[in-house]
C-alpha cells in the first residue's frame, strides 16, 4: 500500500515538472520528463511494485536466491576445475612443452618428406628474387589504390 502511494506521488511530482518545463517551451525535455514519470504507476498498474515487496520480505524468496548463488558458485568451481585439469604442475609443463615441441617454432609450411623437396637454389638467386617478389606485392597495391 505504501509503495503503490509513493509511485504515485512520484509520478505526480515527475508530471507537475514536466508541465513546467513544457510551459517554458522546452517540449522535447517536458515530453521525456513526462514518459519518465510514467514509468513508476505503470509498474504499480502491472503488479511489478507488489512482487517486489512480496520477494524483498519473504523468507523462501532470500532462500531461493542463496540456492542459485550456490548454483552459480558449483559452476565457476567446475570451470577452474576443468581449465587447470592436468595433473600436477610438472605434468602440465610437459605437455605444454610436447605442443610446442610438436611444430618447430621456424617451420612456415609442413613438410613433405624427403622425395618432395624443391632442389636447393644457389643463395645469390634467391637474395636477387626476393625484393623482386616485395616491390611487385607493393606495385600490385598502389596499382590497386590508383597511385
Amino acid at each position: 500500500m505504501i509503495a503503490e502511494t509513493v509511485c504515485s506521488a512520484v509520478s505526480a511530482a515527475g508530471l507537475g515538472i514536466a508541465a513546467i518545463t513544457a510551459y517554458r517551451k522546452r517540449f522535447l525535455a517536458a515530453t521525456r520528463l513526462a514518459a519518465y514519470s510514467l514509468v513508476p504507476v505503470a509498474l504499480v498498474m502491472t503488479g511489478v511494485v507488489g512482487w517486489l515487496s512480496d520477494t524483498a520480505f519473504s523468507m523462501k524468496a532470500w532462500a531461493g536466491f542463496g540456492v542459485l548463488g550456490v548454483a552459480w558458485l558449483l559452476f565457476m568451481i567446475t570451470r577452474t576445475v576443468e581449465r587447470r585439469s592436468g595433473g600436477t604442475r610438472k605434468e602440465r609443463k610437459a605437455a605444454k612443452a610436447a605442443q610446442r615441441d610438436a611444430v618447430a617454432p621456424a617451420a612456415s609450411a609442413p613438410s613433405l618428406g624427403q622425395g618432395a623437396r624443391p632442389a636447393a637454389q644457389p643463395a645469390a638467386q634467391s637474395k636477387a628474387a626476393a625484393p623482386k617478389e616485395d616491390f611487385s606485392d607493393i606495385e600490385a597495391i598502389l596499382k590497386k589504390h590508383g597511385i
